[in-house]
């Protein structure tokens, strides 16, 4: 089992702050950077295959996870701070460019900072959350609407509709999602990371179907049924699975006790503030609105991501929003944690981009 000893780690600072980061391998910096909730560890399948390729891969823990710094402020997690994070640890590790990996969130910072600043990020790859433009998220509910047009809360609104609660609005009341989460942690994270994977059964009437094909109203029919919209009052858990007595192999009990770990030393805010920041992220990347990102790019995802379904146009978009979009992988019968569930073909995808940059 790899363990997080098995990696050089390092406090840097960038941007005026503290960045933890986990490093592995010599050569061409490769920057990776996790989603919520997870921490720099889930990388670890690609910090080895990365380094035995004769790659250097840094794995980094955004502002409010781990060992870096925790700013009190919400806005402190804009998306312009984040990718200037991002900027300032490759800087840190004695270089001026990298290309850079996201997974969910960390996939939202990463298309942003290929997108604004393509003279340090020189080829992004994109896991789970595809590009979106100004919206960051994917999330569109009617095809047609160029993506990232609307304001983010208009379209989650739309489509929890009035009875129900989007979970991103439920994060944006302070301190309602931290009292949740904090009440049971471990077990917060247990049967979230259970859920929202490939290994949690279907729906009967889901069983069969293609669920990367759906059309517009399934899709919100499908997201209003699901762990991504809840009764107003009610907590998000409510809409969990309960996870197995036994995990599946892929998500050993010792992961999410260090999971765990990370968030019990920083709580819970410093990683929701990147959800409450999404309405000002959605002002401030206006200026590059309708600009295509200009570097070499990868997508890879799950076809059972609930993201991935719900970013249907946003996938097909790219053809004309990153003209230069090597390849999409989506992985079948994997769901939103592609480079834990599917590290095998996470890595080869991964790898095959990184020499085809190579050759160019």
């Amino acid at each position: 089992m790899i363990r997080p000893t098995d990696f050089t780690s390092t406090v840097v600072r960038a941007n005026e702050q503290r960045i933890h980061v986990a490093v592995a391998g010599e050569g061409p910096l490769v920057l990776l950077l996790h989603g919520f909730p997870e921490c720099w560890f889930s990388w670890r399948h690609q910090l080895v295959a990365l380094q035995e390729a004769g790659y250097r891969a840094a794995a980094m823990s955004g502002r409010g996870y781990g060992r870096s710094s925790c700013p009190a402020e919400v806005s402190a997690y804009r998306i312009t701070e984040l990718v200037d994070d991002c900027i300032g640890v490759v800087h840190a590790l004695g270089e001026s460019t990298a290309v850079i990996v996201g997974h969910d969130w960390g996939a939202q910072v990463a298309w942003a900072a290929a997108w604004t600043r393509p003279d340090v990020f020189t080829a992004v790859a994109g896991l789970s959350v595809p590009f979106a433009g100004r919206g960051l998220t994917g999330l569109t509910p009617v095809s047609g609407i160029p993506v990232g047009e609307q304001r983010p809360s208009e379209v989650t609104r739309a489509i929890a509709g009035d009875d129900l609660v989007f979970y991103m609005d439920h994060i944006n009341e302070p301190g309602r999602a931290e009292r949740e989460i904090e009440a049971d942690l471990r077990g917060w994270l247990r049967n979230g990371y259970y859920s929202y994977s490939g290994s949690a059964p279907l729906p009967p009437t889901l069983q069969g179907v293609d669920l990367t094909d759906l059309d517009d109203q399934a899709i919100v029919d499908l997201l209003r049924s699901a762990a991504t919209c809840l009764t107003p009052g009610a907590q998000w858990r409510d809409r969990f699975l309960t996870a197995p007595d036994v995990l599946p192999e892929w998500l050993p009990e010792e992961v999410i006790d260090f999971y765990a770990q990370q968030f019990e030393y920083t709580g819970l805010t410093g990683a929701l503030n990147w959800y409450r920041c999404l309405d000002l992220d959605w002002e401030l990347l206006a200026p590059y609105a309708h600009t295509p990102v200009q570097v070499p790019a990868i997508y890879i995802a799950g076809d059972r991501d609930p993201v991935t379904i719900w970013s249907k146009d946003a996938i097909a978009q790219m053809t004309k929003t990153v003209p230069e979009l090597y390849a999409t992988h989506v992985i079948a019968d994997c769901a939103h944690w592609v480079g834990e569930e599917r590290p095998g073909e996470t890595n080869a995808a991964l790898l095959d981009f990184l020499e085809r940059l190579e050759h160019s």
